[in-house]
């Protein structure tokens, strides 16, 4: 192919994506009056898992506890976002959710509730080394927030050896 040809596949890739979107974030968007629907919390959840994985606490009863934590700070924390980027997150969040987009735009075969920590993690790095500015995009948001609101709060502070900001 010559590189025209591929500048034009890409372009008809990305209005596709941005068409279906659009669909997508109007018929079931990812935030709903400001709260993180149903879909968008089982995303951000599989995403923690995967972000996170040996920061979080093993297998457990305080694990759940913490991932329960996780996405009420993700969804505070996007609440405090300017209006515009509530509403790009909110898109990106309803593709991801819906099968179509878990599997084209993420790559992801399994439904993301089921997806094992390594199927998310091999999704998000397929986003992370895409040759699509759009993936790359919406891999270091996900990534981004994911880590920032959890290595933010104190409790997360031990596991990196911080131990926390000194008195003056």
């Amino acid at each position: 192919m010559r590189r025209r040809t591929w500048l034009k596949v890409g372009l008809g890739s990305a209005i596709a994506f941005a068409v279906a979107g659009g669909m997508v974030a109007t018929v079931r968007p990812g935030l709903e009056g400001g709260r993180l629907s149903r879909g968008a919390r089982e995303v951000l959840r599989a995403v923690s898992l995967g972000v996170l994985d040996g920061s979080l606490p093993p297998a457990s009863d305080r694990r759940d506890a913490e991932l329960l934590a996780q996405i009420d700070r993700l969804e505070q924390y996007i609440g405090g976002l300017p209006p515009a980027v509530r509403a790009e997150l909110s898109q990106l969040l309803a593709i991801l959710a819906s099968p179509a987009g878990r599997v084209t735009f993420a790559g992801l075969d399994a439904p993301w509730g089921e997806a094992s920590v390594e199927q998310v993690q091999a999704s998000l790095e397929s986003m992370r080394h895409s040759r699509l500015l759009l993936r790359r995009q919406a891999y270091q948001a996900l990534r981004d927030l994911t880590a920032g609101s959890y290595f933010s709060q104190p409790i997360a502070w031990g596991v990196m050896g911080y131990p926390g900001p000194t008195d003056l």
